[in-house]
């Protein structure tokens, strides 16, 4: 049995249209299935531990970043419960460090092959993360996109994104890693399992979510007359090189900042000024082919 797991809000109703999709492709392979469609915030985490708490569970979710890190939250047992992941949100970021793809008929084809890989995730605390955790301006333009009562989509973000940059603060922290420990002042800093965040924006082109490591990237305070500069690099994915830039692999990294600043965790914005991360591997089990093409 398949347990389609669905929130209809998910890419501007894009999951309703998938499921469709999805529940024909489904019944033309004589697969049988239940939908389990969500009603609120949270419902998805509630939904995924009264399924998995026996564990032997097919959980097929239809979805955004948000709703995948809910349903990561609400496992009870990981003992083989395998997890199909259908992107249907708008920044799909969980997903792009991953061969999987937001194709709805490549997606559904690399469940009905039924390849199953261990992929990384991380525990923060009593939480968990598909894809980063962190702090700085981008947490700040979240921050502020919440704030404001105008605009929408894209448009909102980039006016949030301008704003922060016409009263750039630069935030004091403490990252630990492994090995190390830097007292700094930051522009902002990611402990990523994947490789992007807000979109496409990919602040760790180097992770790999199948490696047993996080990938810690530092973007210290620098001129502001060289911020643009970095960020037209950071948006290439080219930023790693800067001077201003550290980057380290490690098992586990903590997060303190000493300032008013707030932190994020899978994009979804946090009161906790400490992240205490490890990766976590062998654990969750995701359908996935290694040599799939998006």
């Amino acid at each position: 049995m398949y347990n389609i797991l669905v929130n209809p809000t998910s890419g501007k109703t894009k999951s309703i249209k998938a499921l469709s999709r999805v529940e024909q492709l489904f019944t033309q392979h004589n697969l049988p299935y239940v939908v389990h469609v969500t009603k609120y915030p949270g419902h998805a985490t509630e939904i995924a531990a009264e399924l998995t708490k026996q564990g032997n569970c097919n959980l097929i979710v239809l979805g955004g970043d948000g709703t995948f890190n809910e349903v990561l939250n609400g496992i009870v047992c990981f003992d083989n419960v395998k997890l199909g992941l259908v992107p249907c949100g708008t920044g799909n970021d969980s997903v792009r460090a991953t061969t999987l793809s937001a194709d709805v008929d490549k997606a559904v084809q690399t469940i009905l092959d039924g390849v199953v890989e261990y992929v990384d995730f991380i525990q923060i605390d009593d939480k968990r993360a598909l894809n980063c955790a962190g702090a700085g301006m981008d947490v700040d333009t979240l921050v502020k996109y919440s704030e404001m009562k105008h605009f929408k989509g894209k448009i909102k973000y980039y006016l949030a994104l301008l704003s922060v940059l016409l009263k750039l603060q630069f935030h004091k922290a403490t990252i630990t890693t492994d090995n190390q420990t830097f007292d700094t002042s930051i522009f902002m800093v990611a402990i990523s399992n994947g490789t992007c965040i807000g979109g496409g924006m990919p602040v760790s082109p180097l992770a790999d979510v199948q490696d047993g490591l996080l990938n810690v990237v530092i973007i210290n305070e620098l001129p502001r007359r060289k911020v643009l500069g970095a960020l037209l690099k950071f948006l290439k994915g080219k930023h790693l090189s800067l001077s201003c830039v550290q980057h380290f692999l490690t098992k586990q990294a903590t997060l303190q900042i000493h300032d008013s600043g707030k932190t994020e965790i899978d994009g979804e914005v946090q009161n906790q000024q400490t992240l205490n991360c490890r990766v976590v591997s062998n654990k969750l089990q995701v359908y996935y082919n290694k040599g799939e093409t998006k």
